[in-house]
């Protein structure tokens, strides 16, 4: 079974390669691809249509929708989503299936029988229209709270209760209002998608700030502004150049989309 995979977030494009070829003996991929772009001149010039295309809702310069609107889909697409419940009836009534990230093994082994044992509607029989639009609808459920690992248990965060999110040395970390550090094992990228702008901004690269965690806000040279979070971190809480404005504007209304 030849299988394409649409997903712009690098840690999800490894993840679902190595979980497609491991547990999967008749899986081939046969293509990785991160844009809107790179998936039309893809398909527009193979000359065989993959088995199934594995596609996520956010990708580096567009939607998935805007794939459909510019070339033809003649095979099953899964979406893969980041949100619970995101557009699952939507999905459902449209026969094409739906996986939430991080996506276990089980999850995978489901849909795939599900191409292997029953013909699938062909995505160019989809109401794109209709998929819009119930996702757009469910994508304002936003993250409520995280589950991670921490030694030997597992630890509930409540996003109202998270201070800021950081990335250093390759890992990302997530810092609660109390104090409370730990590891995740997904990006800011991924992370950024899952909150609601209204209460965090992505003040840089490295840095997902709550609304609550902000405390002192100082100019430096250049303009560059700096912040001092709570609870005190000393890691870079510079705001990048290019987002100062967007930032002052969203902490004086939290309404500006900052993600």
């Amino acid at each position: 079974m030849d299988i394409l995979i649409i997903e712009d977030e690098l840690v999800a494009q490894q993840a679902l390669v190595r979980s497609l070829t491991t547990n999967f003996d008749d899986i081939r991929i046969c293509g990785v691809l991160d844009s809107v772009d790179k998936s039309v001149g893809w398909l527009d010039s193979c000359q065989k249509y993959p088995d199934v295309i594995f596609m996520d809702v956010e990708l580096s310069d567009g939607k998935c929708f805007d794939i459909f609107e510019r070339t033809k889909i003649n095979c099953p697409v899964i979406i893969v989503t980041a949100y619970n419940n995101y557009a699952i009836k939507a999905f459902e009534v449209n026969s094409i299936d739906y996986l939430l990230k991080p996506v276990s093994v089980a999850d995978l082994a489901r849909a795939l029988d599900r191409c292997r044992s029953r013909k699938v509607r062909s995505a160019e029989n989809i109401d794109i229209e209709a998929l819009r639009g119930a996702i757009s609808s469910e994508a304002r459920r936003y993250k409520q709270r995280y589950l991670l690992r921490y030694n030997d248990k597992i630890v509930m965060v409540e996003t109202a209760n998270i201070a800021y999110f950081y990335s250093e040395d390759g890992c990302t970390y997530l810092m609660t209002l109390a104090g409370d550090k730990y590891l995740m094992d997904i990006s800011l990228d991924t992370i950024s998608k899952e909150l609601n702008p209204a209460n965090f901004f992505r003040i840089s690269r490295s840095c997902i700030v709550s609304d609550k965690a902000v405390g002192n806000v100082a100019k430096r040279l250049g303009n560059r502004i700096k912040l001092t979070l709570k609870p005190a971190s000393d890691i870079d809480s510079f705001v990048s150049r290019s987002k100062t404005a967007d930032f002052l504007t969203w902490l004086e209304s939290g309404e500006q989309q900052g993600l």
